[in-house]
C-alpha cells in the first residue's frame, strides 16, 4: 500500500482524469471562459481554457471524474449570453503536478476590461466543494488580483 500523499498534493492521492474540450458557436465574449473557470473554483479543478483563433473555446480539466461531469453539465448549458453551443470532450493526459485553473488572455467585453490578462485560480488544499456564489467571489477576488490599473475596479460588474 502506498504511502498517504503530502498535504501540498492533493492530484497524487486521487483518482484524478483529464478531460480536453473544444465549444463551438457562439462563445466568445460572452463571459463563456470565466463560466469554465468558475465551474474550476467551484469543483477545485485543474486545468485551463482559452480562446481560439477559430472562434472556438478550448479547455482542459483535471480532477475526479464526477467533479468534472458536473462542471461539463454548466458548460454544456452555456452562458446566458452565449448560443448554439457544442461541446466536444476527449481525454487527455494528467499533468500530476497541475495545481492552478488558468484563463489565458482574459478580455472582457461587458466589463470593458481590453488589455488580455490571465486569470489564474489556485487549487484549494481542503479540495472541497463550493457554492456557486463562493466560486464567483473567489473568480472576482481573482480579477481583481490580476487586473491592473483603472481596470481593478472594472472587474466589480454584476453578472447576476
Amino acid at each position: 500500500m502506498a504511502a498517504p500523499a503530502p498535504a501540498e498534493s492533493n492530484v497524487a492521492s486521487q483518482n484524478i482524469i483529464a478531460v480536453s474540450g473544444i465549444v463551438t458557436g457562439n462563445v466568445q465574449e460572452v463571459g463563456f471562459r470565466a463560466m469554465i473557470q468558475k465551474q474550476a473554483i467551484r469543483y477545485n479543478l485543474a486545468g485551463s481554457a482559452k480562446n481560439d483563433p477559430d472562434k472556438s473555446v478550448h479547455f482542459v480539466l483535471q480532477g475526479p471524474q464526477d467533479r468534472i461531469d458536473q462542471a461539463l453539465k454548466a458548460i454544456r448549458k452555456g452562458t446566458k449570453k452565449s448560443s448554439n453551443v457544442k461541446v466536444s470532450t476527449s481525454s487527455a493526459v494528467v499533468e500530476r503536478d497541475l495545481e492552478t485553473f488558468t484563463v489565458f488572455g482574459w478580455t472582457s467585453v461587458t466589463r470593458h476590461i481590453s488589455h488580455p490578462y490571465d486569470l489564474v485560480f489556485n487549487l484549494r488544499q481542503d479540495n472541497t466543494i463550493i457554492s456557486t456564489d463562493e466560486a464567483k467571489a473567489v473568480w472576482l477576488g481573482i480579477c481583481r488580483k490580476t487586473a491592473q490599473g483603472e481596470d481593478t475596479e472594472k472587474c466589480e460588474k454584476d453578472d447576476h
